[in-house]
């Protein structure tokens, strides 16, 4: 019985008709001059379908699942206390009140912060996007009207309505 070093050895000298050249039907003496083909990597990075989550996100969503784990432990416990007649139950059932309670400020966490990060660091605008071609659009009217009206400022008209052309007592 040969092992696979001496498989590889004896496939590559030609010798002995066992090795895995012999088995597909291709002479020794073709493969000889030829290197083995390279496998393929065992691990292929592919590009993320959706992007990572913000590091607070995901940190209350780490929080939050953990707290509906531990909620739903104690409720499987209560319950099965109870079926058990245990002095335990009771101690159990109302822990798990307090823990359900817990674990839904986890979820609304993760909710809040979410809604937080969205606000404070805005969406990200594809270069084709519908608001940011409206914004332009309204950019160039105001300085189109800006422009027929002799660029008017807001202290000329202040001073064109009669005012004493200061707009505090300094």
């Amino acid at each position: 019985m040969m092992g696979t070093a001496e498989r590889h050895r004896a496939s590559a000298s030609g010798s002995g008709g066992t090795g895995r050249t012999a088995a597909r039907g291709a002479a020794p003496r073709e493969q000889e001059g030829r290197r083995p083909a390279p496998r393929p990597p065992l691990w292929v990075e592919e590009p993320a379908r959706r992007r990572r989550l913000p590091d607070p996100v995901r940190t209350a969503a780490v929080r939050a699942v953990i707290l509906v784990a531990v909620t739903l432990v104690q409720a499987m416990v209560a319950f099965l206390a109870a079926l058990a007649g245990s002095w335990l139950s009771f101690p159990m059932v109302m822990s798990s009140v307090a823990s359900t309670i817990v674990a839904t400020w986890g979820v609304l966490d993760v909710w809040v912060t979410r809604q937080v990060w969205k606000q404070r660091h805005g969406v990200v605008s594809t270069p084709s996007s519908t608001a940011r071609e409206l914004r332009a659009r309204r950019r160039a009217r105001r300085q189109a009207r800006a422009a027929a009206r002799g660029k008017i400022g807001i202290r000329t008209r202040v001073r064109r309505r009669g005012g004493a052309g200061q707009l505090s007592h300094s």
